[in-house]
C-alpha cells in the first residue's frame, strides 16, 4: 500500500513492532494490534480487518477492487476470510516470530 501511495500522504504507516510504539496510545494491547491490522481515521475512529483494506484502497483510488468485499452478501465472507489469514500469518512460512512481533526475513 506504501507503494501505491506514491508519496501522496493519503496513508501513514506505524511500525507496531518498532521500540517504543505503545498499543495503548490506540486503545489497544499488544496482542489485539498484533492480531489483525488496524487503521486510524482522522477523527480518531479505529477500524480493523478487511474495512482497513477497503478504506485504503478507496482512499488510493482503488476502492472499485475491494468494493465488492463491502457487499452485505460478500461481506460476512471476506471478513471471515480475513480473520483465518490473519491467525494463520504468524505461521507462514518465512516468518520468524518472537518477543511479541513477526518478521519476514529480508524486511525492514
Amino acid at each position: 500500500m506504501q507503494r501505491m501511495d506514491r508519496g501522496r500522504g493519503q496513508l501513514a504507516f506505524i511500525d507496531i513492532a518498532a521500540p517504543g510504539f505503545d498499543p495503548a496510545r490506540f486503545g489497544r494491547t499488544h496482542e489485539q494490534v498484533m492480531g489483525a491490522i488496524h487503521g486510524v481515521h482522522p477523527d480518531g475512529r479505529i477500524v480493523s480487518g478487511m474495512e482497513v483494506f477497503r478504506t485504503a484502497y478507496g482512499l488510493l483510488g482503488y476502492g472499485w477492487l475491494l468494493r465488492p468485499t463491502g457487499w452485505p452478501v460478500l461481506r460476512p465472507v471476506f471478513d471471515a476470510i480475513y480473520r483465518l489469514f490473519a491467525w494463520l500469518r504468524p505461521r507462514l512460512p518465512g516468518r520468524r516470530c518472537e518477543g511479541g512481533s513477526c518478521r519476514v526475513p529480508g524486511s525492514n
